[in-house]
Parts: structure tokens; C-alpha cells; sequence
């Protein structure tokens, strides 16, 4: 039991060891050097998406694609969404190609079974239905319950595109780690609104043309949000973490413990139920489901799943552009910097700025004068990164069709 935290044979972490951990496991500085990317997808029916599938042929094809030999990781979210997650990449196209590949395996794998890989970042016709029953599923949904209804959407009705990037040098200047994490929660918004692509929900429109983007932001009190503005990123971060309630306390047997209200600092000073320990640590920071979430690395988790076999590639390389090529990544904050004064001083996803991005997307003209920069740039720092011919092209696609009209594929979808 030891090895999992759960037993009192584990040492206990206090809280001065805990936010000592937090500072230096969270953000691990060096030149940015290594690229990721994790892809959620929702999975369907091949010719009639709107219909439900069986849980029963779900865990059949599932079980099938345990066997495929892939690069990357192969998970399933509690709603049987399907997520593959990239083994870090020293370049842009080594990423993008081994995680093309395990694609074309996957999917070549569900077609057999009648299914389907669909990039939206909201189910738009079915409500949320849990499959994976196990204990941290079931202690995440009795405490976002608390909240009311995103949390269950979120756990089963939605998908994303997540960009892991390294945290950047420690020394000030466009890869420093405090310029990028600046530069996340606010270029993050423009991406929110950039590939928006989920503007339905149980078969009709909800208003927002990122409706995973409102989920994430009415998900939870404090869960969901981005650290305090403004604060170095290692004391925001390490303070988050430990003021933020455990979402549960896990057992050996047996369903884990809700508490209601309890943080990480509180647990550590009182030590009941039971002493916390530094896995309970590690555990907690997984139950936070911030925009920009530091482990080790920058894990960037604001972006839309995206239509198409190849949709994902252009989120993937415009982010990379942005924040790794130095001169885009000065150019991209000093166009997103002005965007700070619309943020306010609310963190992310709740503040005006995060929550225009979710409801308006590009028809905001601000945020849409902020992304066409911010393309232009990326284009001309692609060919610096190695990116091939297709990829140059696919972005430039995007940039035409949609930012340069002020539109997000949300824009393009119709439930019919």
C-alpha cells in the first residue's frame, strides 16, 4: 500500500515540503527543445454519428486497440472518449508524424468496427454518459456534482487538442519561463477563439461557439482556474495547488472519500483522515484542470478538438510557433499583450477576456485583430521550425478560411 500513498507505512508531506516539491517539480526550466501534444477525440458511429453507440461495441473495439503497436499512449476518458498522447518530440515533424501514424492505425482499427474518430470539442448530440466506472471517476463526479452539471459534460461530452511545450529558460526574454507563462494565459484566449469547435450540446445550439470552453469555466470554484495574474509563476502555482479543496482522499478499497472544502494545506496541517503524502501530492495536482496546467513542461489545454483527419496538425504548429521560434514568440505577446486590460484581474477561463474567446470566437474584434498577427507570424516561423510543405500549407488554409474572416469552425457547423 506504501507505494501507492495510501497506507500510514507512507511518509507524510507537510506543507512546507509540499510547496517546496511544487516549485521544483512543476516547472523544469532549460531552452525549449521538446514538443508533445495529446489528442482527445469522440467516438462515433462511422455513417450516423448522432446515433449512440452500444457501451458493449465500445469495449470490443476498444479492447481491439489494446493490441496496436503505437508511439503513443492509448487512454480512454470516462465517457468513452478515445486519447492518444504523443511521446515528447525533438522537433515539430517527428511529433506530428509519429502521432500521424498511430492515427491512421487507430482509425483503420474502428472503421472495422463501424466506428469513427470525430474531432469536436463537445458531443453535440448526445448527453453525458459515463462508462469507465472506477473509484477516481466516481469521486470526480460526486464532487463536480456539487457544482452542477459541467463537470459531467466535461468528463464525458468533451475533447480537446492539448499542446505540452517546455517550460522555457529561467533568465527573462522570449523563451523565459515568466514570458511564457504570461504569454499562455493570454494567447491562450485568441486559441480558444482561433479553433473554437463546439458550439452544440445534447442536439441544439448552446450559445458559445466553444461550449467545452463554458464548461471549463462554470466546472468548479476553483479547479478550473488559472493561478492569480500577475504572480511569479512558481509562488502562483505552488499557492493554487495547495489552496485549492482535494478533490478526494484515495483508499486502498472501497470508494474514496469527498470531503467538502478541505485543501491541500489544510490536510497537511490537520493530517485526517489520514496523513497526506507526497503521491497524494501528485495525485492532487491531476484533479486540477487549469488552462495551462505546469508539469514539468507547459500543458496547454484550452484548444477545441478539431475536424478532419489532419485538423489537429494546425493548432499543433501555430502553438509551437508561437512560443518557440524567439522572434515570433516576442511578436505574439506584444500583440496579446494589450489583451491583459480586457482580462481584468480575474485568472482564466472566467475573466471577460477567456469568456469572449468561448462565446463570440472570432466575431470579437479584438481578439480577431490579435489572431491575425499571430498567424501571419507563426506562418513565416514554420519553415525556421522544419515544418513541411503540407503543414505550411494546412495552416495557411486555416488562416484564410477562418481567422482572416473572422470565423472559427464553430462557425461551419450545422447539427442537420
Amino acid at each position: 500500500m506504501a507505494s501507492h500513498g495510501f497506507g500510514d507505512s507512507a511518509p507524510q508531506i507537510t506543507g512546507d515540503d509540499a510547496e517546496d516539491l511544487l516549485r521544483c517539480i512543476c516547472f523544469k526550466t532549460g531552452p525549449p527543445r521538446a514538443v508533445g501534444v495529446e489528442l482527445e477525440w469522440l467516438v462515433h458511429e462511422l455513417h450516423h454519428p448522432h446515433l449512440p453507440v452500444a457501451p458493449t461495441r465500445l469495449d470490443r473495439a476498444f479492447a481491439g486497440l489494446r493490441d496496436l503497436t503505437l508511439a503513443s499512449a492509448l487512454t480512454f476518458e470516462p465517457g468513452g472518449q478515445l486519447e492518444l498522447s504523443s511521446p515528447p518530440a525533438a522537433s515539430l515533424m517527428e511529433c506530428i508524424d509519429s502521432t500521424a501514424a498511430d492515427l491512421v492505425a487507430v482509425r483503420t482499427a474502428l472503421r472495422a468496427s463501424g466506428l469513427t474518430l470525430n474531432g469536436l470539442g463537445h458531443d453535440p448530440w448526445h448527453p453525458p454518459r459515463r462508462l469507465l466506472r472506477e473509484p477516481r471517476y466516481e469521486a470526480m463526479e460526486t464532487c463536480l456534482d456539487r457544482t452542477g452539471p459541467a463537470g459531467r459534460s466535461m468528463m464525458c461530452s468533451s475533447a480537446s487538442v492539448q499542446v505540452c511545450l517546455d517550460a522555457g529558460f529561467e533568465e527573462p526574454g522570449p523563451l523565459g519561463l515568466g514570458r511564457r507563462w504570461q504569454l499562455a494565459h493570454l494567447l491562450g484566449a485568441v486559441l480558444v477563439a482561433a479553433f473554437a469547435n463546439s458550439p452544440a450540446g445534447a442536439g441544439r445550439p448552446t450559445g458559445w461557439r466553444s461550449t467545452r470552453q463554458a464548461l471549463w469555466a462554470d466546472l468548479d470554484p476553483v479547479r478550473s482556474l488559472a493561478p492569480a495574474p500577475g504572480v511569479e509563476p512558481r509562488a502562483a502555482w505552488a499557492a493554487h495547488v495547495l489552496d485549492t479543496p482535494v478533490m478526494c482522499i484515495r483508499a486502498p478499497e472501497g470508494p474514496w472519500p469527498v470531503p467538502e472544502r478541505l485543501t491541500f494545506r489544510e490536510w497537511t496541517r490537520t493530517g485526517a483522515p489520514r496523513p497526506p503524502t507526497r503521491e497524494d501530492l501528485e495525485y492532487h495536482i491531476t484533479t486540477l484542470f487549469p488552462p495551462v496546467r505546469p508539469r514539468g513542461h507547459l500543458e496547454l489545454r484550452m484548444i477545441d478538438a478539431q475536424s478532419g483527419e489532419d485538423g489537429w496538425m494546425v493548432p499543433l504548429a501555430v502553438t509551437m510557433a508561437l512560443f518557440d521560434d524567439p522572434e515570433a514568440a516576442e511578436t505574439a505577446y506584444r500583440t496579446v499583450k494589450p489583451l491583459a486590460e480586457l482580462a481584468g484581474e480575474l485568472p482564466a477561463p472566467r475573466n471577460p477576456l477567456w469568456l469572449a474567446a468561448a462565446r463570440d470566437g472570432l466575431t470579437d474584434p479584438e481578439l480577431r485583430c490579435a489572431a491575425v498577427t499571430c498567424f501571419a507570424v507563426a506562418l513565416e516561423a514554420l519553415p525556421r521550425l522544419g515544418a513541411s510543405t503540407a503543414v505550411q500549407e494546412a495552416v495557411a488554409a486555416y488562416h484564410d478560411r477562418y481567422v482572416l474572416r473572422g470565423r472559427c469552425p464553430a462557425d461551419d457547423f450545422s447539427l442537420s
